[in-house]
């Protein structure tokens, strides 16, 4: 998808090795522009899949999500990361690592919400080492429902998580790949 390549390479900082920040038009302040050519392109990738919920983590997932499931005209649902009052004994609970924020957090989903009459397409904004989709996936394997595939905005192949996944059998359709950040440079692949 050029049009995203192109914005993270105008507007992308790297941070280090392993981190780069899209802050200013993916996961902090959203393009909405952007946003939704990225869900229209996901719509597109997975339209076979006869998908019936777009499943995300809060927050930065929720933009992609959000635009993915407009596109694909099914809901959005989003894992919580922490437990509402308003959430029964009735849920589905997975540890995610986040190698961002250097901490593990419980995700909930309604049961509700997931069953296993559902073909979910799971979407988040960054695969690095895999910890959040790992996540994600045991919340779609314990309701029971289809794992249709997982949409990426920025995968960071050399962090080993698309790769881990994708030994798997998980489709995973990712818009742009990072190979390296290495000295503090871009470098962009197919």
């Amino acid at each position: 998808m050029d049009l995203l390549k192109d914005r993270i390479e105008k507007d992308g900082k790297v941070i280090s090795d392993q981190v780069i920040s899209v802050d200013s038009f993916i996961n902090h302040m959203v393009d909405p522009v952007l946003m939704m050519e990225i869900g229209t392109e996901f719509a597109r990738r997975f339209a076979a899949g006869k998908v019936t919920k777009v499943l995300t983590v809060e927050a930065s997932g929720i933009a992609v999500g959000l635009t993915t499931a407009m596109a694909l005209k099914v809901p959005l649902l989003f894992a919580k990361k922490k437990k509402p009052s308003t959430l029964d004994h009735n849920y589905y609970l997975s540890n995610i690592y986040s190698f961002t924020k250097q901490e593990s957090v419980d995700v909930y989903v309604a049961k509700k919400y997931l069953t296993d009459n559902d073909r979910v397409l799971i979407v988040d904004d960054f695969l690095a080492r895999g910890e959040a989709l790992k996540g994600m996936t045991g919340l779609v394997k314990q309701a029971g429902a289809v794992l249709v595939g997982i949409g990426i905005v920025i995968e960071k192949v050399f962090q080993g998580g698309g790769q881990a996944l994708r030994e798997s059998g998980i489709p995973i359709e990712s818009l742009v790949k990072i190979h390296s950040l290495e000295g503090g440079k871009l470098h962009l692949g197919e």
